[in-house]
């Protein structure tokens, strides 16, 4: 394993311990985050995203594993499972993961997955009928960057 190979598996194994910190210890300071239901966070929110979801997040359980590497990227592939709290529904979500290491903290990560598939698990026939559109995708956006930004201001 490649220490940035090793260093994306700290960041996975930090995350299925639910130690927030740890993982977050790992992303430089000017992080760049992305991914479907967030958008686009950088620095403090991409951090305290992960410390909210873990916060929160009472009966998560992840599973990763290492898809590939070269030079200063690594790709992932992890799947979360969870219970949607606002709809008591249960989640799989399988996502794939792009991260771009710089003297050996992560300075881009972003996680792509369907979301369509997650909005009808999360939101049954409301998320069947509207989670492909951009306007889901820009309420949920909207949600998530609200959400973000009370728990930030609470820290």
């Amino acid at each position: 394993m490649t220490s940035n190979e090793q260093l994306i598996f700290d960041f996975y194994t930090a995350f299925q311990r639910r130690e927030a910190e740890k993982m977050v210890s790992y992303y430089a300071n000017n992080i760049h985050f992305n991914d479907p239901g967030f958008g686009d966070l950088h620095e403090a929110d991409a951090k305290n995203m992960w410390r909210m979801l873990i916060e929160n997040g009472t009966d998560l359980k992840i599973e990763f594993e290492i898809t590939g590497s070269k030079d200063n990227w690594v790709n992932a592939h992890w799947e979360a499972y969870y219970t949607f709290s606002k709809t008591g529904r249960s989640i799989h979500n399988k996502i794939d993961a792009a991260f771009i290491i710089e003297n050996g903290k992560i300075v881009s990560h972003m996680d792509t997955f369907n979301l369509w598939s997650w909005s009808k698990q999360a939101m049954g026939t409301i998320g069947l009928l509207l989670g492909w559109s951009p306007f889901f995708r820009k309420k949920l956006h909207k949600t998530t960057q609200k959400m973000l930004s009370n728990y930030s201001s609470k820290r």
